[in-house]
């Protein structure tokens, strides 16, 4: 018999050089039949009934044990999930309403902004017209009475006023700038205030978006996912109170710039009104002391004309009264001519008639007499004659006179007040 160690048998007769388990004849033997007494069966069925039953009485704890665990995370989960979606929907409720606080400040500044956009309109014309109008017609009006002649070039009161116009104009551009300086800053800040308003709307927004779109979600979705990472599934660091704080300063602060800017369009409303009453009083009085200085300079000039008349008559009754003088030693030269005449003819008597008698001292009383009276005429010939020079010169220098009033006038009257009714100074 061979070994049958492994449920292996070696067959007699085989070759033992055949020793390797792949190279020898395997032959399969069936296990021995058990054999069992009856008690040892009943025995066996009985543990086999009463394990059964533990397994059974097990199961229907695991069973009841499984069912109550499901139907309490159920219900854990729904109500977790309900609790979360009204924790969201009041979070929602409080953005919006922040939300909500945020579009009205930003509206109250988007509505400054514009009427202060106004108020820097009203500035900046403002400024233009006193720049561009006022103050250069003030200057040329300054550089056309330079035009002036003789005697009228004179520092008067016009010039005078001028003048002070002309530093009423340069401290109203000052006070403008400034106030134009100090808008220009209102509204940079209002523009920074409303874009972290923007910035801030932009954030809740987002929130509530995202709050919402969390609102829609569904256990059933398939766009769902689930973390596995190890860092904090929330990674907000902020605190409610820090949020309530962080969005009622951007709503403080911008009902605060509003406040700031109102203060700014009433004091340049006054500011304005305040600019224009002093440019028009300046204007006022400049204009009255043009209108007083012209009437004064016609004045002037219709008294030059009367005296120019009046010596313009006198000069032509002069040169009249010339020619008569004239006409006068003209005359006497023929009485002169025949007293002269009677005295040679006499002088030429003979003898005892040579006598000195009454008409001999006649005659020469009347020659020297006419003598007399033609070196008067002479003398008085050459009087009027200088007269009449004097005449002529002053004639000659009130009509230099009239030129220069007529001169001033025209600066005056129809140059610059012709430039001044152009000057407009209304309430922008």
């Amino acid at each position: 018999m061979g070994d049958t160690k492994f449920g292996i048998r070696h067959v007699i007769g085989a070759p033992v050089a055949t020793t390797m388990l792949s190279q020898q004849e395997l032959v399969c033997i069936p296990p021995r039949t058990a054999k069992f007494t009856l008690a040892e069966w009943e025995l066996n069925n009985n543990a086999k009934s009463r394990i059964t039953t533990d397994q059974q009485q097990l199961a229907d704890k695991v069973l009841g044990e499984c069912q109550r665990v499901r139907e309490e995370t159920e219900d854990r989960s729904k109500i977790l999930k309900a609790t979360s979606e009204m924790r969201i929907e009041e979070r929602i409720l409080d953005v919006e309403f922040n939300k909500n606080e945020l579009c009205l400040q930003r509206k109250e500044i988007c509505i400054e902004l514009e009427a202060m956009s106004v108020y820097k309109t009203r500035l900046q014309d403002c400024l233009a017209s006193l720049e561009q109008n006022a103050l250069n017609i003030c200057r040329k009006c300054l550089m056309l009475r330079d035009g002036r002649l003789g005697i009228d070039l004179v520092v008067d009161n016009v010039e005078s006023a001028l003048q002070e116009e002309i530093s009423a104009i340069l401290g109203a551009k000052s006070l403008l700038k400034r106030a134009l300086e100090q808008l220009n800053e209102q509204m940079r800040r209002l523009r920074s205030t409303r874009y972290q308003l923007d910035r801030d709307l932009q954030y809740k927004q987002a929130a509530i978006d995202a709050d919402k779109g969390s609102l829609t979600l569904k256990p059933t979705d398939t766009c769902l996912s689930i973390y596995e990472g190890y860092t904090n599934m929330d990674p907000a660091d902020i605190s409610t109170e820090e949020y309530n704080f962080y969005s009622a300063k951007n709503i403080q602060l911008a009902a605060k710039e509003v406040s700031s800017a109102r203060p700014i369009r009433v004091f340049i409303d006054t500011l304005l009104k305040q600019v224009i009453d002093d440019l028009w009083a300046a204007y006022n009085k400049c204009n009255h002391a043009f209108n007083e200085r012209i009437q004064a300079t016609k004045l002037a000039k219709g008294n030059l004309e009367d005296m120019h008349r009046e010596v313009t008559e006198k000069a032509l009754a002069m040169q009249k009264n010339i020619e008569l003088l004239k006409k006068a030693i003209a005359d006497k030269e023929g009485y002169v001519g025949v007293a002269h005449t009677r005295l040679g003819r006499r002088a030429q008597r003979v003898g005892a008639e040579l006598v000195k008698d009454s008409p001999g001292r006649a005659l020469y009383y009347e020659c020297e007499m006419l003598r007399h009276s033609t070196e008067q005429l002479q003398k008085m010939l050459q009087d009027a004659t200088a007269a009449l020079r004097y005449l002529s010169q002053t004639q000659i220098q009130l009509e230099e006179d009239i030129n220069i009033k007529m001169n001033t006038l025209k600066i005056d009257e129809v140059d610059c007040m012709s430039l001044r009714v152009t000057m407009d100074y209304h309430a922008y």
